[in-house]
């Protein structure tokens, strides 16, 4: 799949060309140590590092040309160099031109928020195949090319692998595409560049401020994706969020609510929540669910509009909803012989968290006791730290803060920050080892209790420094009920007797 350079510059704003535009492009890449002979090399500043800083590098391994922003201060002979005001943008745009603009021969929708995007997707995913159509995913947990899995290393990749991966879907004869688009990858365009069908917002809360700084911003890099939908999309809204409207005030494209609370296009009540799923009214039809939760309403809702926006029938999705399953590590539920249940979920913002604990709150009895283990991710947003604690504390019987990913971060200086304003009473422990931490908390269960394990969900690993482990909380916990003494000797142990064994 070779091209020239001028076809592949036919859609990007050039400040200056040196070298010669005919010369063949074999290849993309904007990481000097895969160059292959005949690629493109794009120049990218990072947040770690500036790219112009190996175009010597891609050069040496072969490139015949190269995108960047500042012109080599000794350009090398027969390089092709692109100068542009904006690589990423540069590179978005030749990247659908180097594979057929494949989003135009697919129905793109986006997904975007800062809660319930991999659920939306990944539901629509199974909606649409289902319904006996062919469909690809890109999301958090995994890439799907129709019923090819593809390990997901971004919730967006860059765009040279979303256009790769979407000629892929075409090719295979997809029409449809779901994708998460995170707040990153759209300020720093990997979206550009595509297609889409429709866009949905979930909702905005305090995330990921550690990279955007200031919540408004954070606010602005979502509602760019919606400026940037072209009419003939739609853009659907989560009305009960008070941002929604935000998000597509600019829009083109044609606008549609949804909600739980006030007058919208689509409307959902919870009529009834179990622990095994709930009865929702969507637009007056009555549906069973296997899925529970006030957010999994949202985002059920919003699959529901979707695939209607999209043309299918109310009553064939309302049967196909009713079949759907909880996308792993969301909502997962693991449950001992004794009848004691766990909850793992990757709620990992202060509003997920409590998202979940409200939904467990309306379900569990009053002879129930909460217990919740949590954490939060180093090298991120420490604001959040904590209000999660915050929140655990406010909800749970006792409070396990635990590692997460500390990364590069000492996890007891995290949990520091977690703990810090936590009132004198709250009742906690700090456990840095999240497999102890684990395994504490269902020695503390009795019979018929709830666990929630947040944080990690599907994730099956640790990112101790710049290593990853192997840890899953599922087979932790399962581990630990298997682990679990009956009759339990330690059941007289007081929450008290553990902190001093086990917190500083």
């Amino acid at each position: 799949m070779a091209h020239t350079l001028s076809e592949l510059l036919r859609s990007v704003a050039v400040a200056a060309l040196h070298g010669d535009a005919s010369a063949i492009v074999a290849g993309l890449t904007y990481d000097s140590r895969n160059v292959h002979a005949g690629d493109c090399f794009f120049a990218v500043r990072g947040t770690q590092c500036d790219g112009h800083a190996f175009i010597p590098a891609a050069v040496a391994a072969g490139a015949s040309a190269v995108v960047c922003e500042e012109l080599p201060a000794e350009p090398a002979e027969g390089i092709a160099y692109v100068v542009v005001d904006d690589t990423h943008a540069a590179m978005a745009d030749m990247a659908a031109a180097f594979y057929g603009d494949p989003s135009r021969s697919l129905r793109l929708v986006g997904v975007t928020g800062t809660n319930g995007k991999t659920t939306t997707a990944t539901l629509l995913y199974d909606m649409v195949r289902a319904l006996g159509h062919k469909a690809g995913l890109i999301s958090t947990v995994v890439y799907r090319i129709d019923d090819r899995t593809v390990e997901a290393t971004h919730t967006t990749p860059d765009p040279i692998r979303l256009n790769a991966m979407m000629r892929e879907m075409v090719d295979a004869g997809c029409e449809y595409c779901f994708m998460e688009c995170s707040s990153h990858a759209i300020v720093q365009r990997r979206t550009r560049g595509l297609h889409f069908a429709g866009g949905v917002f979930s909702n905005i809360t305090h995330d990921h401020l550690d990279y955007h700084k200031t919540f408004a911003e954070y606010i602005r890099a979502k509602k760019l994706f919606f400026d940037g939908l072209p009419a003939e999309a739609f853009a659907l809204t989560n009305a009960d969020d008070r941002n929604g409207e935000v998000m597509v005030q600019n829009t083109a494209a044609r606008v549609k609510r949804y909600a739980l609370r006030t007058m919208a296009d689509y409307r959902c009540k919870i009529v009834e929540m179990h622990l095994d799923g709930m009865l929702l009214r969507i637009d007056g039809r009555e549906v069973w669910v296997g899925l529970l939760g006030r957010f999994n309403a949202y985002n059920l809702l919003a699959v529901y509009a979707v695939a209607v926006e999209l043309g299918f029938g109310p009553e064939e999705v309302l049967r196909v909803l009713s079949s759907l399953h909880p996308v792993d590590g969301r909502f997962e539920i693991v449950r001992a012989a004794d009848g004691t249940t766990a909850v793992v979920d990757y709620a990992h913002t202060p509003d997920a968290l409590e998202n979940v604990l409200r939904t467990i709150e309306e379900i569990r009895t009053p002879q129930q006791q909460l217990l919740v283990v949590c954490g939060c991710g180093g090298n991120r947003d420490r604001t959040k730290r904590p209000e999660m604690a915050q929140i655990a504390v406010r909800y749970a019987n006792t409070a396990i803060f635990t590692s997460d990913n500390p990364r590069h971060e000492a996890p007891e200086a995290i949990l520091d920050d977690m703990v810090a304003g936590l009132p004198k009473d709250a009742r906690y422990l700090r456990i840095a080892d999240r497999r102890e931490a684990i395994r504490t908390a269902v020695m503390l269960s009795r019979a018929g209790d709830i666990l929630l394990i947040a944080g990690k969900g599907h994730e099956t690993y640790q990112i101790i420094g710049d290593e990853k482990r192997h840890f899953d909380d599922r087979e932790e916990v399962r581990q630990a009920f298997l682990l679990k003494p009956a009759p339990r000797a330690e059941a007289k142990m007081t929450v008290e007797r553990i902190k001093n064994n086990k917190t500083r």
